[in-house]
């Protein structure tokens, strides 16, 4: 990932969607937003609070809202992440006539974002997720196991659940657990080392 020290050097090295960069970032500095680099991509951020950030992929430009899950969307222009993601949502553009089409729309929902971040709003509670059933009945024959497991944080629980529910025959699920086994057993994460 390339280090660049502002928005304007991230602009003269983009290849994939300048054009639309130049024409959101108007709109966002009209919200009373702070530019600069986080993560390699332009990030706008409220008093330290990031709101939105720019992520060019290969065939879109997406403005992806922190907070994104508490916006309304009337215009049903918000799109999740993935399946698993919980707060971020992103508005999508493939030109510069999308980035002009939703310019009143990118300029208010910024500005809901920002009412949220300002009135300290948070996310809503992730919803409970069901733990995949072999690993259930894993959990239930093992008491040391299960013990492990639920002394692990919230996430690194719902990254193993991930990674075995992720599995699609069961035989594949059993085999997971059998290899996660040690790993939650020495209390780590699935990518700890």
């Amino acid at each position: 990932m390339e280090d660049f020290p502002d928005v304007d050097a991230y602009l003269a090295a983009s290849e994939q969607w300048p054009d639309e960069i130049t024409k959101i970032r108007p709109l966002l500095l009209a919200c009373g937003l702070d530019e600069e680099i986080k993560w390699g991509k332009p990030c706008y951020c409220l008093d330290d609070a990031n709101i939105v950030l720019l992520q060019e992929f290969s065939d879109h430009l997406a403005l992806m809202f922190f907070k994104g899950v508490l916006l309304d969307d009337p215009d049903g222009v918000l799109h999740a992440q993935g399946p698993n993601t919980h707060g971020p949502k992103r508005m999508r553009f493939t030109s510069v006539a999308d980035v002009e089409a939703l310019a009143d729309t990118i300029t208010a929902y910024v500005r809901e974002a920002i009412g949220h971040e300002e009135a300290g709003t948070e996310l809503p509670e992730r919803p409970d997720e069901e733990l995949a059933p072999e690993l259930v009945e894993r959990l239930a024959a093992h008491d040391e196991l299960a013990e492990a497991f639920y002394d692990l944080t919230p996430g690194r629980q719902r990254e193993y659940n991930l990674h075995v529910s992720g599995a699609k025959q069961a035989s594949t699920r059993e085999s997971r657990i059998d290899k996660i086994t040690p790993r939650i057993l020495a209390g780590k994460g699935l990518r700890d080392r």
